[in-house]
């Protein structure tokens, strides 16, 4: 059974809508995040199915949140991958690994949810990510000062960004300098201040082709 997983878990694309049809479950053109979707998945009687379906999606989910999240996405592929070699080294079990990745599933949906919570849109909750990348900055600004720091962050680099800011150095550096002002001047911890700007100058990458 194990390797009957480890070869779905790689298994095409294309096979896995085939997989979807044959288990009985509409394909997955609807949330992976759904509670009563995950309660079929989980329900299959081939578990390796499950596993596969399980591990296709969320790497699917997790390619389209890596073209708007930094922090979110990375954060969240790296403990899919730590499941999946713990499966693999046989440290957890089938029925295990398919738990770890319903597991995940609803973290994501949380994940989406928070920032719901906040009241910020999708490119606000990229960046309040990206400066609460640290604990330790999240314990010291707290909430609502990350949400106003992201807010302006949004705004200011907005107006600033031009299609080749990202290989000309002097936009580039104009933009560093702007946001570690806006850095101080919301009181951000100093000595977190530098890892804190290279991330949100890689976020913004990611979102200034819309931007322009």
């Amino acid at each position: 059974m194990r390797q009957l997983v480890s070869k779905a878990i790689t298994t095409s694309p294309s096979v896995v809508i085939d997989v979807f049809t044959a288990a009985g479950l509409p394909k997955p053109d609807i949330s992976i995040l759904s509670d009563q979707f995950l309660a079929e998945v989980r329900g299959l009687k081939h578990k390796n199915v499950a596993a596969e379906l399980l591990v296709k999606l969320l790497k699917d989910e997790l390619k389209t949140r890596s073209k708007r999240n930094l922090v979110q996405s990375q954060a969240f592929s790296e403990k899919l991958k730590r499941t999946l070699n713990a499966y693999h080294n046989r440290a957890i079990s089938t029925m295990q690994v398919i738990e770890e990745l319903i597991k995940l599933a609803k973290d994501l949906d949380a994940a989406t949810k928070r920032g719901e919570d906040l009241g910020l849109t999708d490119d606000e909750v990229a960046f309040y990510d990206a400066l609460a990348a640290n604990d330790s900055a999240k314990t010291a600004m707290g909430d609502a000062k990350l949400k106003v720091i992201a807010a302006e962050l949004i705004t200011k680099v907005k107006q600033s960004v031009t299609i080749d800011w990202t290989v000309r150095e002097s936009a580039r550096a104009r933009i560093k300098v702007m946001v570690k002002r806006i850095l101080r001047k919301h009181g951000y911890p100093p000595d977190l201040q530098e890892e804190a700007v290279k991330t949100v100058l890689a976020q913004a990458e990611l979102l200034c082709a819309e931007w322009v």
